[in-house]
């Protein structure tokens, strides 16, 4: 189950990231992150970029919502999501 935190009007969870896919994909629980597929490879913050467009597009948020607020470099992420709650997160993501 994906450990998610609500504050201060929105989310944050881990994130675990794959570069270098066949294709962009959420594929669900990954021990207690999000388990995240993406084309871009993992240079010159490509796959940073396009996990930030991925999960905007897939939350129906604005792209400045969602940050990156730890493991820039590291393929297990923190993002924060503002003005989101938790239920909506698991909704959409069908958690």
């Amino acid at each position: 189950m994906i450990e998610i935190d609500e504050r201060d009007g929105g989310v944050t969870f881990a994130v675990r990231v794959i570069p270098r896919g066949s294709r962009d994909a959420i594929e669900g629980a990954y021990g207690e992150a999000l388990k995240v597929r993406l084309m871009a490879p993992a240079l010159e913050n490509r796959a940073n970029d396009a996990l930030r467009r991925l999960l905007a597009e897939r939350l129906n948020v604005p792209l400045a919502a969602v940050r990156i607020v730890a493991g820039e470099k590291s393929r297990t992420k923190h993002i924060s999501i503002a003005a989101m709650t938790r239920a909506h997160l698991m909704k959409v993501l069908g958690l």
